[in-house]
């Protein structure tokens, strides 16, 4: 829709959908507080004053002078298997009540997408609400791991005798901590199929975040753990924390508990990290009570396979399958694509029209809404078999080692809780 940063296209009712101007900042703000959280109006002036985003990555809906629909488009990356994804995530939408129902949303909508494209994205990730993204190519794939109540605090040590010997100081972060940080995240990330760490802007952004903090655990001048909390509160929230070692990780848990005061302190529980690992005896592990998903889409499912193909490669030579010959074949039903199998690696993907029975050709068959949770999430060829019709393969053996069950970890702008 928007071609370029001057362009304004026409809507109906006399609308207009176009670029954000510095004018319109105001607007925006007062619209995404009103529909939205308070924060909002300053997280969206942090995205579009920053040199990595500006501007040109918020649009509006304008009536008139009047702004009355906006959403921005931030740069991620998803990275799986070594394979780093360019990525975008659509947040800060909002509209005023009175034009809900005329489709501006969806006018957004197609301009992120196609500013997406521009920028070379080949996945969008999503927080959103329940169904209305699968009306624009959404859909649910990867789990949102629980936040757990904490029922006991890890004891504080000891005081050293002397100050500055080694113990250990919650404060608040600076930007002189970013890169400690990072390197925390990423270490906590390893142990995962799928991540989308923060990216350098988003770290810039959440130091001045409102609506949650960043806090470093510090010990003789050296960042040993990190997390982001929620403001205290009736309840107090604990998430993408991380750790040197689990020494540390009982430290953070005591510390940020007690900046709790009694109030209660729930935990984003990071399963298989330094922190999930010390804080199993201190959480009440109970039951996830519902689904809770980030949203994926794939603009251009073509595309993706083929960014996949040294990973599809590395999973069949780690399997040991000898499959030199016939193509991998995976139908949506109303297309299909081909990998083509050489002797040194996998070729390009083709991809041809409808084709209702993949299974004679030796291939897969995947719904298309069903894609993106067979390549991200936590079920893999085989569990998704089990659960919908419209997943299945001849070559079941092929399918489960090519497309097999993922952990994820999701690093976003905003906490999904």
């Amino acid at each position: 829709m928007i071609k370029n940063d001057a362009a304004v296209v026409p809507l109906a009712d006399g609308l207009v959908l176009r670029q954000a101007r510095p004018a319109d900042l105001d607007q925006i703000g007062a619209l995404l507080s009103a529909r939205g959280e308070p924060d909002d109006a300053v997280d969206h002036r942090l995205v579009v004053t920053d040199p990595d985003a500006g501007l040109s990555a918020c649009a509006v809906v304008a009536d008139g002078d009047w702004v009355v629909s906006t959403a921005t488009l931030l740069d991620e990356e998803v990275c799986i298997g070594g394979v780093r994804l360019p990525a975008g995530q659509v947040e800060l939408v909002a509209t005023e009540a009175e034009y809900e129902g005329r489709g501006l949303v969806r006018a957004l909508m197609h301009w992120a997408h196609e500013r997406s494209a521009a920028r070379g994205h080949v996945v969008q990730a999503m927080i959103g609400i329940p169904y209305f993204y699968r009306l624009f190519g959404y859909e649910y794939a990867i789990d949102i791991p629980q936040a757990l109540n904490v029922n006991a605090l890890p004891p504080l040590p000891p005081p050293l005798p002397q100050p500055g010997d080694g113990n250990a100081t919650l404060r608040a972060a600076r930007p002189s901590d970013i890169p400690a940080m990072a390197a925390l995240q990423a270490s906590a990330q390893g142990g995962f199929d799928v991540t989308m760490p923060h990216s350098a802007a988003c770290w810039r952004w959440l130091l001045d975040h409102e609506s949650s903090n960043l806090v470093v655990l510090e010990q003789a001048g050296t960042v040993i753990a990190t997390a982001r909390t929620t403001p205290p509160g009736e309840e107090m929230l604990l998430a993408e924390a991380a750790a040197r070692d689990e020494s540390a990780a009982r430290e953070l848990l005591s510390a940020v508990g007690a900046l709790a005061a009694g109030e209660g302190l729930q935990v984003v529980h990071r399963a298989g990290t330094v922190t999930g690992n010390a804080w199993q005896e201190f959480l009440d592990h109970e039951p996830r009570r519902s689904a809770e998903q980030y949203y994926i889409r794939i603009p251009d499912i073509a595309v993706l396979l083929d960014r996949l193909r040294p990973l599809f490669w590395q999973r069949l030579t780690a399997a040991g399958i000898d499959r030199t010959g016939p193509d991998i074949v995976i139908s949506t039903f109303g297309a299909h694509h081909r990998i083509p199998v050489l002797a040194d690696g996998l070729g390009e993907v083709v991809t041809g029209g409808a084709m209702q029975s993949p299974g004679v050709a030796g291939g897969a068959g995947v719904a298309p809404d069903h894609l993106a949770p067979l390549l991200f999430g936590p079920h893999g060829f085989e569990g998704l078999t089990r659960i919908r019709p419209d997943v299945y393969a001849a070559d079941e053996d092929l399918f489960r080692t090519l497309f097999p069950r993922l952990t994820a970890d999701v690093l976003s702008y905003y906490l999904p809780y």
